[in-house]
């Protein structure tokens, strides 16, 4: 399995100078199963980088995850290149956890409005799949749980495995949410246990606090505390505050760092950047976690 980043930020892009080494695109992660099956979770803006290398592998089908529909999630999926191939087969799942037949955002915004090209003019055979997801899924040979986000309006995390190894994606996601509890601390660590790798939303600090807490992230120190529980063989913090610099990026992975040290689980902990690339598999001892 490999696991590549082509965007880490949350809330909305932020290019320029204090962001040049994590990176300013919208959450957009590639996973790439050992059985060459192409797996996207989020179509943010980092999509679209994405689009012009499997634009080469035009043959192969494309399963993106969506978490939710939120603009920082689907907004790169207009200048996804894939999608103006011809016949290029593209399933979206939508992030609708109880199979509501919710419709598909990636869609609806190419409504020839908001975006000059509409959805019903793509020459790609695109689909969305918003009923029985992970039973879809598994036909397709791709092994994917889903839990619910405790996250306004809604959304799903996905825990995806192969041949012994996982990978977790919790974005956008109140692991101490102020409203309604859609997931508890405890179902969060049993769905997160034992994964090789879990990227986790890590958008705010203490000092955002109390002002931010119900607008649906986690805090750093959750999602240190929740890898520790869930005893997770790396940690990525991920969905950066767009504010966020790389020079307090630098300093939260110190205090990562830090905190880690002495500590058995996790082994590794990143805040991911763009072109961070994972490449996780079985060994006889364990996971092997190479960091491209």
């Amino acid at each position: 399995m490999r696991i590549t980043f082509y965007g880490v930020r949350g809330s909305t892009a932020s290019p320029g100078p204090d962001t040049i080494k994590y990176g300013g695109n919208t959450s957009c992660v590639y996973v790439e199963l050992e059985s060459g099956k192409h797996l996207i979770l989020d179509a943010g803006t980092g999509i679209r980088k994405l689009g012009q290398v499997l634009a080469l592998k035009k043959d192969d089908p494309i399963y993106i995850l969506l978490s939710h529909g939120h603009w920082d999630h689907i907004q790169g999926y207009p200048f996804f290149v894939p999608i103006y191939q011809p016949d290029r087969r593209i399933r979206v799942m939508t992030p609708d956890p109880l199979g509501h037949g919710q419709l598909c955002s990636l869609f609806e915004q190419m409504d020839g409005s908001s975006f000059p090209i509409a959805a019903n003019d793509l020459l790609s055979d695109g689909e969305c799949i918003n009923e029985n997801v992970v039973d879809y899924l598994k036909k397709e040979q791709v092994q994917v749980e889903r839990k619910e986000l405790n996250h306004p309006g809604g959304g799903v995390a996905h825990r995806i495995e192969e041949d012994g190894v996982s990978v977790a994606y919790v974005t956008d996601n109140e692991l101490e949410p102020l409203g309604k509890v859609h997931t508890s601390y405890d179902e969060w660590v049993a769905f997160c246990s034992g994964v090789d790798v879990l990227i986790h939303d890590a958008q705010y600090t203490e000092a955002d606090m109390p002002h931010k807490h119900g607008w649906g992230h986690s805090l750093m120190s959750q999602v240190r505390q929740l890898a520790i529980d869930a005893e997770v063989g790396s940690l990525v913090m991920f969905h950066h505050d767009p504010d966020r610099s790389d020079v307090q990026l630098d300093e939260i992975q110190r205090e990562n760092d830090s905190f880690f040290k002495g500590k058995s689980s996790p082994a590794r902990s990143y805040c991911a950047w763009e072109g961070c690339e994972l490449r996780v598999t079985r060994q006889s001892t364990g996971p092997l976690i190479q960091n491209n």
